[in-house]
C-alpha cells in the first residue's frame, strides 16, 4: 500500500461567537517542510501542532492554517476612552471643528485603542484539537486515494517492462547467432587460413562478454521486488526509488551489451517506462 504526498484536508468548527476553519495542504518534498499560519492567540500551541503533523504526515511540503471568522460581538480591541477624550480637548485648542471630525482624528493617534491579549480557552482548544485530527484524517484519506491511482500506474508500467523483458529473452538466441555470423563472415572476408578451434575459443570468449543472462535474471527479480514492496505494509517512496535505480542499472547494461538493433529498441522502450515510474515516485510518501 502506498500513499501520495499530495493531499488536502479541511475541517470547520462552529462556536457561539466565531467560526474556526482548519486547513491542510500537502505537496511532494524530499523531507518534511512544514509551514504554519494561525492567529497570535494560538501561537503558544504551535510546537504541539508541529509535533502532531510531523508524526502523522511524515513527509511532504505541508501548509497548515487556522482561520477565525467572528460571527458575533467578540473583540479584543477596545477604545481607550479617557485618552481619546484628552486628544479631542487638545485638538479643540488647535483648530475649530466638528466633534465627529475631531473624533476621527483622535482615534488615529497612539494609544487610542487598547488590544487586550486573549487567553486560550482550554475547552475551545480541545475542540480545535479534535478538528485538527479530523483534518489530518481527511488529508490521509486523500493521500491514500491518490496512492491507489499511483499504484495502478506502477503496476501497468512494471507489466509493460516485464513484457518487454520477455521479448528480450526470446530474442537473445537470435542476437547471439547474429553476432556469431558477423564474426565468422568478417574472418572469412580476410581470406586467410585460421585455426578453427582457436577461432571457436575466441568466439566463445567474445560472446560471453555480450552475455546478458545475469542482467535478465536480476531485472526480473527487481521488477518482482518492486511489486512486492508496493503491496507491503512498510512501502515508501524512498525504498521504491532505490529499487527503480537498480532496475535502471540492469536495463542500461542490457542496452550496452546487446549490440543488436532490435534489442536496443526494446531497451529504449523499457527506459521510457522506467523514467515515467521515477517521475511518479517523487509523489510517493
Amino acid at each position: 500500500m502506498i500513499y501520495s504526498m499530495t493531499g488536502y484536508g479541511k475541517s470547520v468548527l462552529q462556536l457561539p461567537t466565531k467560526k474556526i476553519t482548519i486547513e491542510l495542504k500537502s505537496l511532494n518534498s524530499k523531507s518534511l517542510d512544514l509551514n504554519t499560519r494561525m492567529p497570535s492567540i494560538y501561537r503558544e500551541k504551535e510546537l504541539d501542532i508541529r509535533k502532531v503533523l510531523a508524526d502523522k504526515l511524515e513527509r511532504g511540503k505541508i501548509d497548515f492554517s487556522i482561520f477565525i471568522e467572528l460571527t458575533a460581538e467578540d473583540t479584543s480591541t477596545q477604545i481607550n476612552t479617557p485618552v481619546v477624550k484628552q486628544y479631542i480637548e487638545q485638538l479643540k485648542k488647535v483648530v475649530d471643528g466638528d466633534e465627529m471630525e475631531l473624533l476621527k482624528m483622535a482615534v488615529r493617534f497612539p494609544d487610542a485603542l487598547n488590544t487586550v491579549r486573549e487567553e486560550i480557552d482550554e475547552d475551545e482548544w480541545k475542540a480545535i484539537q479534535t478538528e485538527i485530527t479530523k483534518a489530518i484524517d481527511l488529508i490521509k484519506d486523500y493521500r491514500l486515494n491518490e496512492g491507489k491511482v499511483l499504484e495502478q500506474d506502477f503496476n501497468n508500467r512494471v507489466t509493460i517492462i516485464s513484457d518487454l523483458l520477455e521479448k528480450v529473452i526470446a530474442m537473445d538466441p537470435e542476437r547471439i547467432e547474429g553476432v556469431r555470423e558477423r564474426l565468422l563472415k568478417g574472418v572469412e572476408e580476410l581470406k586467410e587460413k585460421y585455426d578453427e578451434n582457436r577461432f571457436e575459443q575466441e568466439l566463445v570468449y567474445y560472446i560471453e562478454k555480450f552475455d546478458i543472462t545475469e542482467e535478465k535474471v536480476r531485472l526480473k527479480n527487481h521488477l518482482n521486488y518492486f511489486l512486492e514492496s508496493i503491496n507491503s505494509v512498510d512501502s515508501n517512496g524512498k525504498k521504491l526509488g532505490f529499487i527503480s535505480q537498480e532496475m535502471g542499472r540492469e536495463i542500461n547494461t542490457i542496452g550496452s551489451k546487446s549490440n543488436y538493433a532490435p534489442m536496443q529498441q526494446l531497451v529504449v522502450q523499457m527506459k521510457d517506462e522506467l523514467e515515467k515510474i521515477k517521475e511518479q515516485l517523487l509523489n510517493v510518501l
